[in-house]
């Protein structure tokens, strides 16, 4: 980053922090469909927001792929199951037993569909194997909405073969820009001042008070992103994806295979960039893409392009930054 000219240890340390401070990082683990081939796992996306770990789906050897795309996992606070699929949910054993191998001791939560907490006790069960941490799984409605430290957790239906829910990631409202020079005007000094203002708080300065909304300027959006999983597009879908920075759409096929699409419950192409167009969405990447496109997804990439421009198809241990959309 150009804006760090100072070397040294405490340079290093104050940029990794800022990094932290502001990433919303999403690496993409497994992106094939139901049927793993040499180049795509299944289905697995992790996202990276402020150093906290969250994993989208969790396909067989999932926890191999976090050690190659070095994301990390002792920070993983919560697995996000989609449906069960068992290219979707299979990773989770292998995942739980090796954090514990390697000394985790926080408390990890899995959520779901209904059956996810059923299931949960399955995988602690598994293997004959004692846990150092406690794994708890949870079930969700579509609207649930977990509220996190800074961001939300939305579930939604989706529409595939067995009961099955997407998610969306939306970051709370920031502050408004901080207006120096009308600061200065209103007599207040640069220093802690400029910061109490910029936190929320109202300043005294000569005798008379000057409140943040005087020199803030309008709340602006955090960054959101959604997660389908496995779905034909659908009303939900749509709702929870307008306007959002990444929508990640299941893309299974080229349009030449609508019909199979329909019948499996999976989407085209074409179908997921329609949708996206209609969303406002800033970009879109397709996953969960069918064995018949793993050694050359261009005709998948082809077809969405026809419809909406911002459209990538996803490749294992692929990273993506998503930018706050005014910096």
């Amino acid at each position: 980053m150009h804006f760090f000219k100072i070397l040294g240890r405490e340079a290093i340390n104050t940029q990794a922090a800022l990094i932290a401070s502001i990433m919303l990082r999403v690496t993409f683990l497994g992106t094939g469909g139901s049927l793993p081939t040499r180049n795509r796992n299944p289905s697995a996306v992790m996202v990276n927001r402020q150093g906290e770990l969250l994993l989208f789906d969790c396909g067989e050897g999932t926890q191999q792929q976090m050690m190659r795309a070095k994301t990390g996992m002792m920070r993983l606070s919560s697995i996000f199951i989609s449906h069960f699929h068992a290219d979707h949910f299979l990773g989770v054993p292998g995942l739980i037993q090796t954090m514990s191998f390697m000394g985790r001791t926080e408390a990890l939560t899995i959520y779901g569909p209904q059956g996810t907490e059923e299931l949960t006790k399955l995988f602690r069960a598994m293997g004959f194997f004692r846990l150092r941490y406690e794994v708890r799984g949870v079930d969700l409605l579509p609207g649930a909405v977990l509220t996190r430290e800074g961001y939300q957790i939305l579930a939604f239906r989706t529409e595939h073969s067995v009961p099955s829910l997407g998610y969306a990631l939306i970051e709370n409202l920031r502050p408004g820009r901080f207006n120096r020079e009308r600061a200065i005007e209103l007599g207040v000094k640069p220093g802690p001042l400029f910061a109490k203002l910029q936190r929320g708080e109202p300043v005294e300065v000569e005798g008379k008070t000057v409140y943040p909304e005087e020199v803030m300027g309008s709340l602006r959006p955090g960054r959101s992103l959604v997660y389908t999983g496995d779905t034909r597009p659908c009303a939900a879908v749509l709702e929870a994806s307008k306007a959002v920075d990444l929508l990640i759409h299941d893309g299974s096929f080229a349009d030449e295979m609508a019909a199979w699409a329909k019948e499996s419950k999976h989407s085209t192409a074409g179908e997921a960039a329609a949708l996206a167009k209609e969303a406002g969405v800033q970009k879109l990447i397709l996953s969960h893409i069918s064995s018949r496109y793993s050694e050359d997804p261009a005709p998948v990439l082809e077809d969405a392009k026809k419809i909406f421009e911002n459209v990538l198809v996803a490749a294992d241990l692929m990273e993506i930054e998503i930018p706050f959309r005014d910096e």
